[in-house]
């Protein structure tokens, strides 16, 4: 098995600039309190630009230099890519145990990742597609000594999960306070610039409305919100 330092938190998302996107303002409050965050992007990006002379190599390299400056500008240093193709990812039994193995090796205790329920609030089919495996991985196989023999003969112990948080969804009943996190939220997203452009201005209205609106009630001004699925074991 691979010796790492164990996290607290492991953000699955299904493509560079995912995390930052959904949940940057929470990860960088995380990451502030002092847990340890790490990522794991489920696909290689490579068919996220509008531009015909980019040869998808070439924007897999860019995206992944892209995602580890947002990561480190949240406080993140270890973002694992599993490389799957983009708009191909689907819940196989091989991303799950793949998931498992991710799980059992860091040993979080919270899990972000996408909601495998949504049906228009950020409906990319990857985003379910992650949100399935990563839902199945932590429940029951994460768990069962007996799922995956060949990983616990590897020295990958089970792990139990305490929470899930699921972004995106439609039914969210968690607001997270990202107040103090927004710029940091935004300078983040302004790594993924194959992605953002250099027009910036109109996009970062759209999302501090966004943020605005998950608010809406609290005490606070700006927030994230997850669908906050607590285990009890």
């Amino acid at each position: 098995m691979d010796s790492v330092k164990q996290a607290d938190v492991l953000v699955v998302m299904a493509h560079p600039d995912d995390p930052e996107f959904s949940s940057g303002g929470t990860i960088a409050r995380l990451a502030g309190e002092g847990k340890r965050v790490v990522y794991v992007i489920c696909t290689a990006g490579d068919k996220g630009t509008d531009d015909r002379q980019m040869p998808p190599a070439r924007l897999v390299a860019i995206r992944m230099e892209e995602q580890r400056a947002a990561a480190r500008t949240l406080g993140v240093e270890d973002v694992v890519f599993l490389g799957n193709p983009d708009q191909g990812l689907e819940a196989t039994p091989e991303l799950r145990k793949e998931l498992v193995r991710l799980i059992r090796l860091y040993r979080p205790e919270l899990v972000i990742t996408h909601s495998p329920y949504q049906r228009y609030i950020w409906w990319h089919r990857d985003h379910r597609q992650c949100g399935e495996a990563t839902m199945d991985a932590v429940f029951p196989y994460s768990r069962d000594h007996l799922a995956y023999p060949d990983l616990l003969a590897a020295g990958y112990e089970p792990h139990k999960v305490g929470e899930v948080w699921l972004a995106g969804a439609e039914d969210s009943d968690y607001r997270s306070d990202i107040e103090g996190f927004f710029d940091r939220k935004v300078e983040a997203i302004k790594c993924h610039r194959s992605q953002v452009g250099d027009d910036f201005a109109a996009r970062l209205d759209r999302i501090k409305a966004r943020a605005s609106a998950a608010a809406e009630g609290e005490e606070f001004l700006l927030a994230e919100s997850f669908k906050k699925i607590e285990i009890p074991w």
